[in-house]
């Protein structure tokens, strides 16, 4: 641009340039959107769900598990102590909790909150379902329980120490039902082998199951094998979880484009009152 005769051109100040200058680099910083990572925050997805299942019929007060240190102690003790432990080992894995007698029940929905389900376990006693046993109904409460989640391995580990005497679901029908399912179901016997009568254990019936689902039977006769048995159980079935990981990020494009305001204002601002004061002295 060529000035015109009689113009007057303010000279460039060179701080004004400096300071015009850094605010531009100020907001190209900030239309670079820098951001400060966060750590990452990782969230476990449990991909099995456990559904215990614990008869409760009168039987399980029968005081004949022998203990390591040689004490005889009632089944439900021996069978609370020992699943109360396998669950504490299962920190990925959603825990369900049924137990039956004439009818089976719901007592914990399929759970990461495992201090919960150690807590029923604990509070478990001898006939409150009834004293009978159900073993085919449980089987299929269970697998109803199952409907309702969206994790491909699904175990249902039901334990017993009689025949069934009250179900209105077959049991082996149940069974067919778990595998069409997918419910993979294991059975663990537990008692006196040479009862008779009601009190007799299925065994046969219970092999059948595990063997329908793709499971699993055991028969434990005291506290020892009983724990045993669950460590296998821990054994074949492995911790399955997923974990998805992210870094939230905060945006920090504001600094620099604040300062760069910030800077601008200041600046004009003291070049106002620094004209103002001059022109005040040369009026005096």
């Amino acid at each position: 641009m060529t000035p015109t005769e009689g113009s007057v051109m303010p000279r460039r100040a060179f701080w004004q340039t400096v300071i015009e200058a850094l605010a531009w680099v100020l907001v190209v910083v900030a239309l670079a959107r820098p951001q400060f990572v966060e750590p990452p925050i990782e969230k476990v997805e449990p991909q099995r769900d456990i559904l215990l299942a614990l008869d409760l019929s009168q039987s399980m007060d029968t005081k004949d598990f022998k203990a390591p240190d040689g004490t005889v102690a009632a089944r439900v003790d021996a069978v609370r102590d020992v699943v109360s432990n396998f669950v504490e080992k299962r920190p990925s894995d959603r825990i369900g909790l049924i137990v039956f007698g004439d009818a089976p029940y719901p007592l914990a929905p399929f759970t990461m909150d495992h201090a919960l389900v150690r807590t029923m376990i604990d509070d478990l006693v001898p006939g409150m379902a009834g004293p009978r046993t159900a073993v085919g109904d449980a089987l299929g409460l269970g697998i109803r329980m199952f409907e309702r989640t969206t994790v491909p391995d699904k175990v249902l580990i039901i334990l017993t120490d009689g025949n069934d005497t009250a179900s209105k679901m077959p049991p082996l029908k149940a069974a067919d039902i778990a595998k069409s399912k997918g419910v993979i179901v294991h059975a663990v016997g537990i008692g006196d082998p040479r009862a008779t009568g009601e009190d007799k254990l299925d065994t046969t019936t219970l092999e059948t199951i595990a063997a329908k689902t793709g499971g699993r039977y055991f028969f434990g006769g005291d506290s020892t094998q009983l724990a045993t048995i669950y460590h296998e159980l821990d054994r074949i079935t492995p911790e399955d979880r997923k974990t998805m990981s992210w870094r939230p990020r905060i945006e920090l494009f504001a600094w620099p484009l604040g300062a760069s305001v910030i800077l601008l204002t200041g600046w004009y601002v003291l070049s106002g009152l620094a004209g103002l004061m001059r022109r005040r002295r040369t009026v005096a």
